[in-house]
């Protein structure tokens, strides 16, 4: 087994590490030399010098996986991949793209004879170990192709990957599991909020977090980053609160308004993080105002 795979962030090494390592051979690229150097020592994974060498050094017909960020780097990358590949060979789009750019994108390469998958792709840099999370769209036969690499990068072979439905599913499932995971880091961060609000009640909540992993409705691994979170509370006064959003969460609330399907907490979340990145200050000073101006209440001067 064979495989290209382009991109080598911190999850395209994982994957290339997880492959190569279950014995497939791996042709990697980056265009950073240390992205590529940071692989290059793993068994079974050789780095390409550029796109052209990656597809030179695969065979048959190839299988490769574009682990980039979405828009312009995959447009980019399939635009000069084009003249390179062959008919019948396999892109994978494992980033977070728009859905419907994986619709249009699916249609131009199927009338070039290319096979694509979206793959909406979950584990972060903990799926080297532990597998990851593969939500695939695409035809029946793509799929069958991508199969036996996804029973690798999956934490089971049975288990972890699913065949979602044609182009778009993929990253249609994938879009919504960001939304729904904005909804739920929100509301364990209000909720362990609140708990330090009330120091009197001398709640530790780290040994909270920690009891709820067990047996409560609410454990998660989310809720297992916030219980090894939370002993190190110094760690605090050295965070900015800025949340930033990758744009998954803008998708599936604009997905919402044009379905006409309430999300109110996945949207409430994504406001949540807009507000952290000062998206609310001109309003906030503005609101300010309007009360001094209208009860004579004081105003906070800025720093």
């Amino acid at each position: 087994m064979e495989i290209g795979i382009v991109g080598l962030g911190r999850m395209g090494a994982g994957m290339a590490r997880r492959l190569a390592r279950a014995g497939v051979h791996v042709i990697c690229y980056d265009q950073a030399d240390a992205a590529r150097r940071s692989v290059a020592a793993e068994p079974n994974v050789v780095c390409a010098e550029n796109l052209a060498a990656l597809c030179a050094r695969l065979s048959g017909e190839r299988v490769a996986i574009l682990m980039l960020p979405a828009g312009g780097a995959v447009e980019d990358t399939i635009r000069d991949l084009l003249p390179l590949l062959s008919a019948g060979d396999t892109l994978v789009d494992g980033g977070n793209s728009y859905y419907r750019d994986s619709k249009r994108r699916a249609l131009a390469l199927s009338q070039q004879g290319l096979r694509y998958i979206d793959a909406g792709i979950s584990g972060g840099v903990h799926g080297l170990e532990q597998g990851y999370c593969l939500m695939l769209g695409g035809t029946p036969k793509s799929i069958e192709i991508f199969a036996p690499f996804a029973r690798l990068l999956a934490p089971d072979a049975e288990r972890g990957w699913l065949h979602c439905g044609p182009s778009g599913a993929g990253h249609f499932a994938k879009m919504i599991h960001n939304g729904i995971e904005y909804g739920i880091m929100q509301s364990l961060a209000e909720g362990f909020s609140l708990l330090a609000a009330r120091p009197e009640l001398d709640i530790d909540p780290a040994r909270l977090a920690e009891t709820w992993r067990h047996g409560s409705v609410v454990r998660s691994w989310l809720l297992d980053l916030c219980a090894g979170i939370l002993t190190q509370p110094e760690d605090f006064a050295r965070i900015a609160p800025v949340v930033a959003d990758s744009g998954e969460g803008r998708w599936t609330a604009l997905e919402s308004i044009e379905l006409g399907v309430p999300a109110p907490v996945i949207t409430l979340a994504l406001m949540n993080r807009f507000s952290s990145q000062g998206g609310s200050d001109y309003s906030r000073k503005l609101l300010a105002m309007m009360r001094a101006g209208f009860g004579g209440h004081p105003i906070q001067k800025a720093p």
